[in-house]
């Protein structure tokens, strides 16, 4: 069922979109099912899951974190994470810059590289229990802040976001439209006066399974599917 499932959903995205397989809360033999079917990556929310997972796993899957970060629970991933789309604050940005540091030799074995690329998460939708930066906020932290002096270790590839979670096809496209919005202002702002291009700071993060082809027509690069692949959470 899984390898139709994703067979299905391949066939809806443009060339372009990345798909992420949120595989949070689902086996090690899900993702395996999803792996033999061909997805390399995959999105994690909690560090032990992520942590075990990666241990077992194939080593090419491209793990991405996904989910709330705490600052003490960063070392536990950064040896292993390509990507972390959940940054939400100042001081979560230097604890990835510490932490990349400190895991350099790990990382650039498996990487090649020490640095660690993030997205920057917004929050638009309308429940506050999502976390996020406000496009307000995240505009004047860059603005103050030399960002390749701060962070040398963390490469900013662009940003995250979710829709409120009601079925208003018309509210999803606002708010989709203002994550795109503020991507744009940052690269025409702050990123641009730094010199971070529109080809490094480039992915657009939002849709998941319900909203995702309406994310895809505003503009979304990278989408998050979990349920549509995997069916519903195994708690």
């Amino acid at each position: 069922m899984i390898k139709e499932n994703l067979q299905s959903i391949r066939a809806t995205l443009p060339q372009g979109v990345t798909l992420v397989a949120v595989s949070k809360f689902h086996p090690a033999e899900a993702v395996q099912e999803a792996y033999d079917a061909g997805q390399r990556i995959f999105g994690e929310s909690r560090e032990n899951e992520f942590k075990a997972k990666a241990a077992t796993l194939p080593q090419d899957i491209e793990w991405h974190f996904i989910g709330h970060l705490q600052t003490n629970k960063v070392k536990y991933i950064a040896p292993l994470v390509s990507l972390i789309q959940s940054i939400d604050s100042e001081r979560l940005l230097d604890e990835v810059e510490r932490q990349a540091v400190r895991f350099s030799k790990e990382r650039e074995a498996r990487f090649g590289d020490a640095c660690i690329d993030v997205l920057l998460q917004l929050h638009v939708a309308r429940e506050e229990t999502k976390s996020g930066f406000s496009p307000d906020e995240i505009m004047q932290l860059l603005d103050s802040v030399n960002i390749k002096e701060r962070w040398p270790h963390v490469r900013l590839r662009g940003v995250m976001g979710m829709a409120s979670f009601v079925d208003d096809k018309d509210l999803w496209r606002k708010e989709f439209r203002t994550i795109k919005a503020c991507q744009r202002a940052l690269l025409d702002g702050p990123l641009k006066a730094q010199g971070i291009t529109e080809e490094q700071f480039d992915i657009l993060s939002f849709g998941m399974s319900d909203d995702y082809k309406v994310a895809i027509e505003e503009g979304s690069n990278m989408v998050r599917i979990g349920t549509s692949i995997f069916g519903h959470r195994e708690y």
